[in-house]
This record gives structure tokens, C-alpha cells and sequence, in this order.
């Protein structure tokens, strides 16, 4: 996160003459000392906020695409025309302007406000309205759902049931900046105290052990039972938990849920060298928060370089060259054999001293409650194109989704914050009838000291790895190809391009794909 922008450019309330903003473009300027981005299309002049209102991202140094804008730090996507957040990873909309056109001037006048969750369109009724929706899971798609529901005009009864004390919160941020020590645990919480109850959210602390398909009915670990019309399945995953003899000393954690990384905070603040065994995102994450920390941290895996099967060999060493150069030890081909107060013996005899161990070697899509109701499987929950499971009025999103992907012709389950958002946001307007299909083109990043990787797209496997700019000054684009199709693109420090090829991949257009990131 980020403090306000400040401000730039022309005084906007007393005009900027037209000619200076051609078709297409935009113009950061203020407003009544507010940041304002002002867009045009066509004979059309929007005004709208110009900070992002996820992470406080430049909206200015986006991409407009028809009557949106797009940030370049995490791809959250905003109407120009109203300043509705369309696309996650931002929930609430940025401000909006009136616009006024006279003698050849464009004014930006009065500032417009309204409820971030009060319908920003005409709702559209879809057929019969549910009367009752639950959800299972306040995590990304979970929280998403249940917010657009209210966006989308539905006025009945929602309710959302998690076991977790402290969801919704800011997830990605827990093996991030929270982790670091430079984010304050006010900036976790998505939505401040009292907001749910507000928008008439029920929020139920509580975990589901049973669901009747059938009879519309889950059971809580309480013995209550809530009924429902449609359901939204969204329990997320679970870390991989490794058998390990010591594995529940007390200087053991895991990483999935604020009171964890409150817990590994606090015993940071004790320890000097830290074992984070696994390699996987969270893990190096994990490392990168914890040597910020200025403890001495040795990381664990058993593969040559982390990251090789997901980003390839070229951003694999990258990585790896950057935690070296904060001072992480690796231990590559190795895997632990044994934790002990104190340290971890790894297979070879080698034993590495150890105050704090975090293990970060994957998770699980939690599907138990599903496989329990009888629904349709395959390495996570089967869906259709409109989220919906094999039974009727149940949906499910987010890390246990297995959807029919459109950009890669094949069915994935994507394990990202962004993503499963997004399924919550359309499973949430296919809740109430409108055969949305899902197409987002999956997204992610991964923040590691002072370098970001944006990845879209989907690729488990490619060809080749064509690479536009310089890995060695970090500043570069990969695209990850078989034959002339672009499945994914990964991108350091090249904001414009990352947003310009989720652009195209939306498309399918091969061609732009190509000349954006031509062959090398």
C-alpha cells in the first residue's frame, strides 16, 4: 500500500481546453485538492478518481480500455463513465465528476457519491429471485459474492458462514508487507467494523460439516442447520501439512490465516535465524517478509530453482539471484528429515539451527464438504462456464473451482486472491440468474523485497519462452508460447505491457499478442 498521490497537473475546475485530451487518452489533473483522472472517448469526457482504491495504484499510468481504466500495479479495473470497481482485486468504486463541455473547455464541477455497495446500473430482474442465499467461506470469492449480490440489487437474505474469527481480510498482505513489519494490521480487515451488518451481511461464525444438496440445507459443527435457495461453495484451501517428526513444536507454523501470521510475527520478534522449509510463493514470501525483520533465514526445497515449472528456468534464477542478495541461504535438492527444538535436520545429516520454522510447501483445495454432498470432482470442484457445480442452485469459486477455461482451452483450478474474486463476482450474478459466463484471464503477482512479478494468463505447459527487455537489469516481459498461441505473460517492472497483454488475451487476439511481444 501507498499514501495518496500528489497532486499533478491542470486545476481541472477551471478547464482544460479539448483539444488538449485527443480520443483515447487520458490526463491526470485535480480537483478541490483531489486527485482526477480525466478520460475521453469519442465525444464523451469522464472524470473519475484518480488513485486506485485497492492499493492506492496511478490510475494515470493505466490503460484505458472503451470506457474503462485499468491500474497497472494489480489490474483492478474502474468504469469511466460511473467509477464502479468491475474487476477485483479494488472493492470499492473511486469517486466520480460531473464533466462539463462549453466553447471548446472542459470543466470538471461536482463531486458525485454514493455507497460502495449501492447498484452503480439499472438491476436487471433475472426470473425468480432466491429468497435465502448462503455462502460457505468469507475468504476472496466468498467476501466478493456476497458484496456484488448487494451491487447487483439483491435485497434478501445473505449469509456467510466461516469458521475464521477475522474473515474477510487481506490475505495476499499476510506473507507481504503485514509480515514485513511495514503494514499496520488496520490496513488487513476488507471492510471496517459494523459494514457487513450495515448491508444486511450475516456473518456466521461457524464451520460447515454437512450439506444436503437435496433438501437446500448445511449443518454447522454446532448442530444448527441453515437453509437455502442457492448456495455459493468458496472454502478455499488448506496448507499442505507435512508429517515430519517434531512438526508440532511450538516454533512450528504455517501461513494461511491472519492469528498465523500474528503468531510467526510474534516469535519473530524473538528469534534470530529463521528455517522456512518449501519454496513455494508463500514460502519465499515468507523469507523475504522475515529477513526484512533482520533475521538470518535458510530456505529449504527439494527442487533445483524455485519457481522453474511456473515462470520457467530465466525468472527462476532471477528469484533466486534476489533472496541471495538479501542474504537468504538456500539449500536447494534437499528436503527436512526432522524438526527439534532449536533446529532442522535436513535428509543429508545436515542440521541448520532454527528459533522460528515456517513451512510453505503448498495447499490443498479444501473439497471435503463437497466430495461429502455427492458433487462432481476432478482435482477440485467441477464446474461449468457459470460456476455452477453438478447440482443444481449450488455454485462453487475460488481455489477449489475447476472451470472450463476459454484462453486455454482446457479445465484449471487457479490458486490466486484475484481470480477467485473474480469467480466470487460472477457466481454472484449467476446466483441470481444471469448465465454470466466466467472468461477473466487469471491473474497474479508475487512481491519479493523490491521486485514484483505480475503474471497473466494460464500456461502449465509451452514450447518456448520468448523474452522482451533485460532479466540481468530486471526490466522485462516473458511470453510463454506454444506454437503462434501467447498462453501466459509474466512481466518485471512492465506495468504497461502486463495490463496490455491481459487486454489481449480477454481477445484471444494471437496477432496483437505476437506484435506486443514479438518472438525472440
Amino acid at each position: 500500500m501507498s499514501g495518496e498521490q500528489t497532486l499533478q497537473g491542470p486545476d481541472l475546475t477551471r478547464g482544460i481546453a479539448l483539444t488538449e485530451l485527443p480520443d483515447g487518452t487520458m490526463r491526470l489533473g485535480h480537483a478541490n485538492g483531489e486527485a482526477v483522472l480525466l478520460a475521453r472517448r469519442g465525444d464523451a469526457v469522464f472524470a473519475i478518481g484518480a488513485t486506485c482504491t485497492h492499493y492506492s495504484g496511478p490510475l494515470a499510468e493505466g490503460l484505458m480500455v472503451d470506457e474503462t481504466v485499468r491500474c497497472p500495479w494489480h489490474h483492478a479495473c474502474f468504469s469511466l463513465r460511473t467509477g464502479e470497481a468491475l474487476h477485483a482485486p479494488a472493492l470499492n468504486p473511486v469517486p466520480c465528476w460531473e464533466v462539463e463541455q462549453r466553447d471548446g473547455m472542459v470543466y470538471v464541477t461536482r463531486k458525485k457519491e454514493r455507497d460502495p455497495l449501492a447498484p452503480a446500473r439499472p438491476v436487471t430482474k433475472r426470473g425468480a429471485t432466491p429468497e435465502s442465499i448462503v455462502i460457505v467461506g468469507g475468504g476472496a470469492a466468498g467476501s466478493a459474492a456476497a458484496e456484488m449480490l448487494r451491487r447487483e440489487g439483491y435485497e434478501r437474505r445473505i449469509t456467510v458462514i466461516d469458521a475464521d474469527p477475522d474473515a474477510p481480510y487481506d490475505r495476499p498482505n499476510l506473507s507481504k508487507d503485514y509480515l514485513a513489519g511495514n503494514a499496520p494490521e488496520e490496513w488487513i480487515p476488507l471492510r471496517p467494523p459494523g459494514f457487513y451488518e450495515e448491508h444486511g451481511i450475516d456473518l456466521v461464525r461457524a464451520r460447515v460439516v454437512g450439506l444436503d444438496p437435496a433438501a437446500k440445507r448445511v449443518t454447522l459443527d454446532s448442530g444448527a442447520t441453515h437453509g437455502f435457495d442457492r448456495l455459493l461453495l468458496a472454502t478455499g484451501a488448506d496448507p499442505v501439512r507435512l508429517p515430519l517428526p517434531g512438526g508440532e513444536l511450538p516454533h512450528v507454523h504455517y501461513l494461511r490465516t491472519l492469528a498465523d501470521s500474528r503468531a510467526i510475527i510474534a516469535r519473530a520478534k524473538t528469534s534470530k535465524r529463521a528455517v522456512v522449509i518449501g519454496a513455494s510463493f508463500i514460502g519465499l514470501e515468507v523469507a523475504a517478509s522475515l529477513q526484512a525483520r533482520g533475521l538470518e533465514v535458510h530456505v529449504i526445497a527439494p527442487e533445483a530453482r524455485p519457481f522453474e515449472r511456473v515462470l520457467g528456468p530465466q525468472l527462476a534464477e532471477l528469484i533466486t539471484q534476489l533472496h541471495q542478495e538479501h542474504g537468504v541461504v538456500f539449500h536447494l535438492q534437499h528436503t527436512a528429515s526432522s524438526i527439534r527444538p532449536g533446529a532442522v535436520t535436513l535428509d543429508d545429516g545436515t542440521t541448520i539451527d532454527a528459533d522460528l520454522v515456517v513451512l510453505g510447501v503448498g495447499v490443498r483445495p479444501a473439497v471435503a464438504l463437497a466430495e461429502q454432498a455427492g458433487l462432481a470432482m476432478d482435482r477440485g470442484v467441477l464446474v461449468n462456464e457459470y460456476l455452477e457445480t453438478s447440482a443444481e442452485g449450488i455454485f462453487a469459486a475460488g481455489d477449489i473451482a475447476r472451470w472450463p477455461d476459454r484462453h486455454s482451452g482446457a479445465r484449471i483450478r487457479v490458486e490466486h486472491w484475484v481470480v477467485a474474486q473474480r469467480q466470487g463476482q460472477a457466481a454472484a450474478r449467476n446466483l441470481l440468474g444471469a448465465r454470466e459466463p466466467f472468461t477473466a484471464v487469471p491473474f497474479f503477482w508475487s512481491a519479493h523485497y523490491d521486485v514484483t512479478i505480475n503474471y497473466v494468463g494460464h500456461a502449465d505447459q509451452w514450447e518456448r519462452i520468448d523474452i522482451e527487455g533485460s532479466i540481468a537489469d530486471r526490466s522485462c516481459a516473458l511470453a510463454y508460447r506454444t506454437g503462434e498461441k501467447t498462453l501466459a505473460v509474466a512481466t518485471v517492472f512492465r506495468d504497461r505491457e502486463s495490463l496490455q497483454a491481459e487486454a489481449d488475451l480477454e481477445r484471444n487476439d494471437w496477432t496483437a499478442l505476437r506484435q506486443l511481444l514479438p518472438a525472440g
